[in-house]
Order: structure tokens, then C-alpha cells, then sequence
């Protein structure tokens, strides 16, 4: 059975710092995209970053370039998202998602249950 699941997330002041991890099933990770996408309470979920399965591309929403970097480490099976400057605008359930295909549309094949993340002003 395929499985993501997230860790990491908490409330923070804003400019702080977090890190997310999601630790995949390995018959899926290793050839997979991988994304963090979040949403926010009565919002369409957003994409925030994607790597590819050997990480050699990479890409970021706008709103958190320069704040945010994606990585991933094959042998454990897991991405990352090291989130830096943090805004409350950043608030919200940061979830990790795996296609072979997809990259930052939300169609991906398998997603994590989700972690929360809120940033105090």
C-alpha cells in the first residue's frame, strides 16, 4: 500500500523557521516527482514546491521563493520542505504529494494526510 505521511508542521511567529518532512513508501519514491502543495480553510489548495525523482529540477510557487527550499534524500525515502521568513499568509495544512507525471498542477497520484502549519503575527 502506497503511503505518504507528513511531520513537522506547528504554530510559529512569524519570521520564523520549519522543516517538513514526508517519508514515502519505498516502491513509489524513488521514481517519483514529489510536491508540497497547502490550503488554507476555505481556499483551493495552492502548489508551494516540486523536485523531481532525482532532483534535478526543481520549482516554486512564487509567493514562497527565495523563503522556501525543496530536497528530497532517496535513500531514506523522504522530501522536504525547509521553510524560512515565515508570514501568516503562509498558514495552512501542507500536504506531500508523488506522480511519476504531474508536476505543480494538484494531479497527482498519492497525497499525505496533511500537517499544519500556522505562523503567529
Amino acid at each position: 500500500q502506497v503511503q505518504l505521511e507528513e511531520s513537522g508542521g506547528g504554530l510559529v511567529q512569524a519570521g520564523g523557521s520549519l522543516r517538513l518532512s514526508c517519508i514515502a513508501s519505498q516502491q513509489i519514491f524513488s521514481a517519483h516527482n514529489m510536491a508540497w502543495f497547502r490550503q488554507a480553510p476555505g481556499k483551493e489548495r495552492l502548489f508551494v514546491a516540486a523536485i523531481s525523482w532525482n532532483g534535478g529540477q526543481i520549482a516554486y510557487a512564487d509567493s514562497v521563493k527565495g523563503r522556501f527550499t525543496v530536497s528530497r534524500d532517496n535513500a531514506k525515502n523522504t522530501v522536504y520542505l525547509q521553510m524560512t521568513s515565515l508570514r501568516p499568509e503562509d498558514t495552512a495544512v501542507y500536504s506531500c504529494a508523488a506522480s511519476p507525471t504531474s508536476w505543480n498542477k494538484p494531479r497527482y497520484d498519492y497525497w499525505g494526510q496533511g500537517t499544519q502549519v500556522t505562523v503567529s503575527s
